[in-house]
């Protein structure tokens, strides 16, 4: 479902069926080397069963349900580099962290390997220090729940329990 990883071959087609007969695609970098748009990752989610929601960062990441959420996805300001000079030319970065087994990692593709950030906690910590930065977004990948959007309490299944307000009788 979900958690099988695409190659750059599948992103791709998913750029050319965004925009067919297209010279200059949109949808990633012209340098062919990634830096694919948010429409390819919502589509690629799509297809592999899932879907991205995005996060309002004025809330504290302490209100997620760590339990049905698939993966996060970080965009982060990036510079330009050409070796070792820097550009005055800022870009965005896709960053995905995730659980395997009982810890979190970054999987950064700038990273040489994962970075294990830790338990429970410590994501909630990491999510926390990253959204402090006003550049910065946060996607929350899920399992499609099979439901429509309209149904209540799908859209935000991944709030806890106690984060989630319930309407009472009288409407309020």
């Amino acid at each position: 479902m979900c958690h099988q990883p695409y190659t750059k071959a599948e992103l791709d087609e998913i750029c050319c069926n965004l925009s067919p007969n297209v010279w200059i695609n949109p949808h990633r970098s012209v340098l062919g080397l990634g830096n694919y748009d948010v429409n390819v990752i919502m589509t690629a989610l799509q297809l592999r069963s899932c879907e991205a929601v995005w996060f309002d960062k004025r809330k504290d990441p302490s209100c997620i349900n760590l339990d049905v959420i698939v993966g996060f996805i970080l965009n982060i300001p990036s510079d330009y580099k050409l070796g070792i000079i820097t550009l005055p030319l800022r870009k965005r970065h896709w960053i995905a962290v995730r659980r395997i087994e009982e810890r979190y990692y970054n999987l950064d593709s700038k990273l040489s390997l994962p970075e294990c950030i830790g338990n429970e906690a410590d994501v909630l910590q990491f999510l926390r220090e990253q959204l402090m930065t006003n550049e910065r977004e946060l996607f929350l990948v899920l399992e499609n729940s099979g439901r429509g959007q309209e149904e209540e309490g799908s859209t935000q299944r991944w709030l806890r329990d106690s984060h989630v307000r319930h309407k009472t009788t009288n409407g309020t």
